[in-house]
């Protein structure tokens, strides 16, 4: 069985993030391989042993994102592919149409995914694949079960939950719960240090048409800085008083 993952590099979830000239500053931060993505790349490793065949772990991004695909494979994948884009500006569409051409020439029956990324949260870029590729596929997934030819996944709902029958090749995006990731061993390191590595440039992929990016951020500012809590004095009603003139006046939620 050939399965794949793709996969996103992102901040350390416990980073401090600094905004200089509208966009984040990336000097000295520690990235991390996104921890939805994670459940994706042990969900691929728990079929392989079941089922056999190969995983193979797929991002796009600038050469620092050869880090994250590292820990896959030290996690245990196969080989790995990193599709080479330093444009900082690119969006899920773009990132989506270099996957697409890239999987256009690959013979594959499961493509697996996180949810969504850590860092803008947009949760678009598999569901995007799945559509160019025309293939089948199930987002927030909890539980998946294969056969040969076909999956039976269970995926979050709006607060429910969903059993549904996909035949393959489908793609899938891991919810947090779906399985309890696996930590890179040290032989798992070393052995990583000898897989294969293929690194490839846009242009090397079979049919890339336009991938200029389709939105285009305007601006980023971090959140405003929480006020300090306050107590209110007085009886009950003086107090529902004062508190409606806050949320009129100051907060102007109401």
């Amino acid at each position: 069985m050939n399965i794949f993952v793709i996969l996103k590099q992102t901040f350390d979830t416990e980073e401090k993030i600094s905004i200089q000239e509208g966009k984040i500053a990336e000097a000295g931060v520690k990235f991390i391989l996104n921890p939805y993505d994670e459940y994706a790349v042990e969900e691929a490793l728990r079929q392989k042993e079941q089922h056999g065949g190969a995983v193979t772990v797929v991002s796009v991004g600038p050469a620092r994102v050869a880090e994250a695909l590292r820990t896959a494979l030290a996690m245990g994948a196969d080989q790995a592919v990193l599709i080479q884009n330093d444009d900082s500006g690119s969006d899920e569409f773009t990132i989506s149409s270099l996957l697409a051409a890239y999987f256009r020439d690959q013979a594959f029956d499961l493509i697996l995914g996180g949810y969504f990324s850590v860092d803008n949260g947009a949760g678009q870029t598999a569901v995007r694949l799945a559509r160019l590729l025309e293939i089948p596929h199930a987002s927030a997934i909890t539980q998946l079960q294969m056969t040969s030819d076909q999956a039976t996944v269970t995926r979050d709902a709006e607060g429910d939950t969903e059993k549904i029958e996909i035949r393959l090749p489908a793609l899938f995006t891991a919810q947090q719960g779906l399985n309890e990731p696996r930590y890179p061993s040290l032989p798992g390191i070393m052995k990583a240090k000898k897989k294969p590595f293929l690194t490839l440039e846009p242009q090397q992929l079979n049919g890339i048409a336009d991938i200029s990016p389709k939105t285009i951020r305007t601006a980023l500012s971090l959140p405003a800085e929480r006020k300090s809590g306050r107590i209110l004095q007085g009886t009950i009603q003086e107090q529902t008083v004062e508190l409606v003139h806050l949320l009129r006046s100051e907060d102007k939620v109401i």
